[in-house]
């Protein structure tokens, strides 16, 4: 067996142990390309034939398993969420601006929240009167409008998290933006274990849209997921570009899921994301 397939398998199979270290979600990100470059080698390699197709079957369920949510369809739900990672130097407010209008959302949720994109959350002001927001970094912030009144709020400085108890026409819920850091070797996982016991300890339930930095088939959103008894909405989509690889980490999560689109970049180097999303049971 080569070190070239030693090195290929740990990396396969690494990119399922996010629950066993962080670096396991760093290699989720890039799963597809593992999986195709790893069931090739081995394909072609000296190993027995049941060995060979039986790693190559492995590989193609798993890239299976994450292109079958491309084509999974999902209802609209009652309740209009727009997500959008702003970028700190945006500066097509207006259009953008113009945008959510149109699309007439009920909760807004925002990251990158800048002084140079701020006109963004004064000119919605009308139409989302109720806002909040929570600081990231010195110069960033994280935050959240609603069309509906507002009876609570929950900001957590620094760990990209702010929240508000919507008093919606169906009954109330909380409503959060969420900017999660970079995984492994950065503080991903450590964000995610101090935010996700606040979440979880909420009585009423809870909507998430933000820029996750991360692919819905990682553990941590998995866990994330069960924490806060959501589901994600929508089919699955790229939202960002890395080194030219098109990622899924937009995302809005609602407990009974929904569906989702994208929307243009606008200014942004991010995708935003147009769910309309379950809140409450029927």
């Amino acid at each position: 067996m080569s070190i070239v397939s030693l090195a290929l398998g740990a990396a396969f199979f690494g990119s399922f142990a996010g629950a066993l270290h962080p670096s396991g979600d760093s290699l989720a990100v890039f799963r597809i390309p593992l999986a195709v470059v790893f069931a090739l080698w081995v394909i072609w390699s000296p190993w027995p034939a049941w060995a060979r197709w039986s790693v190559a079957v492995l590989c193609l369920a798993a890239m299976a398993q994450i292109v079958a949510q491309k084509y999974i369809s999902h209802p609209d739900g009652p309740v209009t969420i727009y997500q959008k990672n702003l970028l700190f130097q945006n500066d097509q407010v207006t259009a953008l601006a113009a945008e959510i209008r149109a699309a007439n959302p009920d909760i807004v949720t925002l990251q990158e929240l800048t002084s140079r994109n701020a006109p963004l959350v004064r000119e919605l002001r009308p139409d989302y009167p109720y806002q909040a927001s929570c600081a990231l970094v010195e110069w960033a912030r994280v935050a959240i409008l609603s069309r509906w009144p507002v009876e609570g709020e929950i900001c957590i400085e620094g760990q990209g998290l702010v929240g508000i108890q919507v008093l919606s026409p169906q009954g109330p819920f909380w409503a959060f933006s969420l900017h999660a850091f970079w995984p492994w070797p950065h503080g991903q996982s450590e964000q995610l274990d101090r935010l996700l016991p606040v979440l979880s300890e909420l009585d009423e339930p809870v909507v998430i849209g933000g820029d996750f930095n991360m692919v819905p088939w990682s553990h941590a959103l998995r866990q994330l997921a069960r924490s806060t008894n959501t589901a994600r909405a929508g089919k699955l989509f790229p939202t960002f570009k890395k080194l030219g690889a098109p990622l899924p980490i937009n995302h809005v999560y609602a407990p009974g899921g929904g569906d989702a689109i994208p929307r243009p970049l606008l200014g942004s180097d991010h995708n935003g994301v147009l769910a309309r999303v379950f809140v409450f049971a029927p």
